[in-house]
């Protein structure tokens, strides 16, 4: 490990990470980390083309976008682009922060002196072949404090999260003329991306419309729902809809990622899968309930859990019948069903958490 110092003089430093939305929200604070320790550092980052859309204007970042389809054509003009921006000098330092194949021969048309990756643990599809440095272990992390352990071994010291993310003026205003009229709220984002066999999803449909039920009549708040336009996603709000009696605003494919920050800003919690909204509820510091079954939250959950819902051990013990401690760290439990051991109970269970943490009001008997 290099040795430590105050006063950090670190050069360049590249930063190699596409994907996906909340593992790239959750990168920021180590940014940050590193911007506050050295002021005037140089940054820059390779990322992909949505999650630049969430990122984009981050002061102190200069980003360059690769698309995943644009394959090995792609990869060229990367490396083109660096040498013509740069006229050809190597980044001082590339920290190797995506532990995928794809990444790391992409990582090869990233001129480097030092070439940071994942410690052996963490370091998959043979990351450790791509880089010259590796970060020390850190068993049993969370994705987020991954992230963090690549500054901490260029020796910035310790720091609690910060991200504040931009949003230009026209988004918010976009975004604030959509939720005009509507009183106090909640979001539901209740669909992750697409991934085979990873079912991440709580498709209780009736749960969701017995959980917004409960926070109109109990606490007055509204229910906002937030997504994509794909076939699952829409499916998903029609059946949520077809459970309640309250009613919902649905902006399903109506916010750009800058001005869903912005409608997130303005609510009083965000309910989602382990998903990006539950990651970009931790940079705007608003309570989320992370839905958690299949995948281990003591991984991959957000940088605040107080309330997350885990049903993983619960999963593991039905689905893979085996003790939680015997699994390998963050295995997923790959099972359609798995995500039905959470219950509506729950879910209103961290809701009058939040409730109680946050002062909310309870609404009189026999308010509709």
């Amino acid at each position: 490990m290099p040795s430590l110092s105050s006063s950090l003089n670190l050069g360049d430093v590249c930063i190699l990470r596409l994907s996906a939305l909340g593992d790239v929200c959750n990168l920021v604070p180590a940014v940050r980390a590193l911007q506050k320790q050295q002021p005037g550092i140089k940054i820059t980052w390779v990322i992909g083309r949505a999650e630049y859309n969430l990122l984009a204007g981050l002061e102190g970042v200069d980003f360059f976008i690769y698309d995943k389809k644009s394959g090995l054509a792609g990869m060229l003009a990367l490396r083109k682009a660096l040498k013509e921006k740069r006229a050809g000098k190597p980044f001082d330092i590339l920290l190797h922060m995506q532990a995928a194949l794809r990444s790391s021969i992409l990582s090869r048309f990233i001129p480097a002196k030092r070439r940071i990756g994942f410690d052996a643990a963490r370091a998959k599809d043979n990351q450790g072949l791509f880089v010259n440095e590796r970060i020390p272990p850190n068993p049993n992390s969370r994705v987020c404090h991954g992230f963090m352990d690549f500054v901490y071994y260029l020796g910035v010291p310790e720091t609690k999260p910060e991200w504040n993310i931009p949003v230009p003026e026209a988004e918010q205003e976009k975004a604030k003329q959509l939720i005009t009229g509507i009183g106090k709220y909640l979001i539901i984002s209740p669909c992750s991306s697409f991934r085979k066999r990873n079912w991440r999803n709580w498709e209780d449909f009736a749960g969701f419309g017995e959980v917004i039920d409960y926070a109109k009549h109990k606490y007055g708040l509204d229910t906002v729902l937030v997504g994509g336009q794909s076939a699952l996603e829409k499916n998903a709000i029609k059946q949520i809809m077809k459970h309640t009696k309250s009613a919902v605003l649905d902006l399903t494919g109506k916010t750009s990622l800058k001005a869903l920050l912005t409608v997130i800003d303005n609510s009083e919690l965000v309910i989602a899968p382990d998903s990006g909204p539950v990651h970009m509820a931790a940079a705007r510091n608003k309570p989320a309930i992370g839905l958690y079954a299949t995948s281990n939250p003591g991984r991959t959950g957000p940088w605040f859990d107080t309330y997350v819902i885990n049903r993983y051990p619960d999963a593991v013990a039905k689905y893979l019948k085996q003790p939680l401690e015997s699994i390998e760290w963050g295995k997923r439990v790959r099972n359609p069903d798995a995500m039905s051991l959470i219950t509506p109970q729950d879910v209103i269970e961290k809701l009058d958490l939040i409730a109680s943490d946050q002062g909310f009001k309870e609404q009189p008997k026999g308010f509709n």
